[in-house]
C-alpha cells in the first residue's frame, strides 16, 4: 500500500498529465510563432524569451508533479510545491505584462508609420499573411498602399461587389507609377492586424491567469494534502516499529 491515498494520486496525475500535454501544443505553438517575433515584439508585443519561460514552466511543472507522485517522497513534494507557489506569482506577473504589451500593440498600430510596416513587409512569411488579411477583410497595406512599394498585391484590388465581414471605407485609384490593381482599398489593415493580434493575446492571457489561480492554487492545495499524508504514514511506521521493539 502506498504512502498516498489512491485516488487522489491519480486524480493529480492525470491532471498533471492535461496540463503537460498543454505544454507541449503551446511549445509547438511557441516554435511556430518564432517565425513572427521580431515583427510582434518591435511593436510592443511580447519577447520571445518571456514566451518560452511561460512556455517551458506549463510543461515542466506537470511533469515535476508527476515524478512527485510517482517517487511519493515529501522532499520532492515539498521541491515541486516550492515551485508552484514561485509558478503562481510568475503567472500572474506574465499575465500583467500581456495586458501591458496588448495596449502598447494597439497604441503602435494606431500610429503605426512606415518603419513598422517594414519590419512586416521584410519577411515572406508575414507578406503571406497580410495578403491572406487583405483579401478577406478588404484592406491594403499594413499602414497604406505604399507599403507594397512600386508593385501593390493583386491582394488589395478593390471589388465593390465584395459582401461580408469588412474593414474597407471604399475603393481609391492606385498611386500613379505604381503598378497593380487600378482600383485599391482605401483602408489599411491596422485595424484586421491588430483583431488578430488582440484575440491571440486574449488566449494567453486567459491560459495565465487559469493557470495561476486554477491549476497551481488546485495542485499547491494537493501537494500540501499528500504531504500531509506522507508525513502520517511515515509517523506511523516509525512509532510501530518503535513499539515492536
Amino acid at each position: 500500500m502506498g504512502k498516498i491515498n489512491g485516488c487522489i494520486k491519480c486524480l493529480f496525475i492525470f491532471f498533471n498529465v492535461v496540463f503537460a500535454l498543454l505544454g507541449c501544443v503551446l511549445v509547438y505553438l511557441a516554435v511556430q510563432a518564432t517565425v513572427f517575433s521580431h515583427q510582434v515584439t518591435s511593436v510592443g508585443g511580447l519577447s520571445m524569451a518571456l514566451s518560452w519561460v511561460f512556455v517551458l514552466g506549463v510543461f515542466v511543472l506537470p511533469v515535476l508533479g508527476i515524478v512527485a507522485a510517482c517517487m511519493e517522497k515529501e522532499l520532492v513534494f515539498k521541491i515541486f510545491a516550492g515551485f508552484m507557489v514561485a509558478g503562481m506569482i510568475i503567472m500572474l506577473i506574465f499575465g500583467i505584462v500581456v495586458v501591458v504589451s496588448r495596449n502598447m500593440l494597439e497604441n503602435s498600430l494606431d500610429t503605426a508609420s512606415a518603419e513598422v510596416a517594414k519590419t512586416f513587409m521584410e519577411y515572406e512569411e508575414m507578406r503571406m499573411m497580410i495578403m491572406a488579411i487583405e483579401e478577406s477583410a478588404h484592406c491594403c497595406g499594413v499602414v497604406s498602399s505604399s507599403d507594397w512599394g512600386n508593385k501593390i498585391s493583386q491582394s488589395c484590388e478593390c471589388k465593390m461587389g465584395n459582401t461580408g465581414f469588412s474593414f474597407s471605407s471604399g475603393c481609391k485609384a492606385k498611386p500613379v507609377g505604381a503598378l497593380g490593381p487600378d482600383q485599391i482599398y482605401a483602408t489599411s489593415c491596422s485595424g484586421p492586424l491588430f483583431v488578430i493580434f488582440d484575440f491571440i493575446f486574449k488566449i494567453i492571457m486567459g491560459i495565465c491567469f487559469t493557470f495561476a489561480i486554477l491549476a497551481l492554487l488546485l495542485a499547491l492545495l494537493m501537494s500540501i494534502l499528500m504531504i500531509h499524508q506522507i508525513r502520517k504514514h511515515d509517523s506511523g511506521g516509525s512509532s510501530m516499529a518503535m513499539k515492536s521493539f
